[in-house]
């Protein structure tokens, strides 16, 4: 979800982390109030910073409540329990996705030329 432009930045705004995730900026503020793994800096006037930490806890939980379903006491007690190994599961299966679309794109173009 993080683009290679966007790995140099420090920080981002919660609109970015919003579109990254296609979801609603007040959805990641509730997460942040739920999940104390997500915890943007705040600058001045409450603007909040996303950390890629953040983005990484935020990328977590969107795992396990949007794409596994879970409701968020689930996800806070797979959390609590065994939250390194959710992240590389998480984290898999990102790469995972990444690499179907990578494939799916190299078909197209062969296709095209066929």
């Amino acid at each position: 979800m993080l683009n290679k432009d966007k790995d140099l930045k420090m920080y981002y705004s919660i609109k970015e982390v919003a579109q990254m995730f296609n979801v609603a900026e007040s959805l990641l503020r509730y997460w942040e109030s739920e999940f104390p793994t997500i915890h943007p800096k705040k600058a001045g006037r409450g603007i909040r910073q996303y950390t890629k930490d953040d983005i990484e806890a935020v990328r977590l939980v969107y795992h396990l409540v949007k794409e596994q379903g879970m409701t968020l006491s689930g996800a806070k007690e797979v959390l609590r329990h065994d939250a390194d190994a959710t992240s590389s599961r998480a984290e898999i299966i990102h790469r995972l996705e990444h690499i179907r679309s990578e494939l799916q794109a190299i078909n197209r173009m062969f296709n095209e030329l066929t």
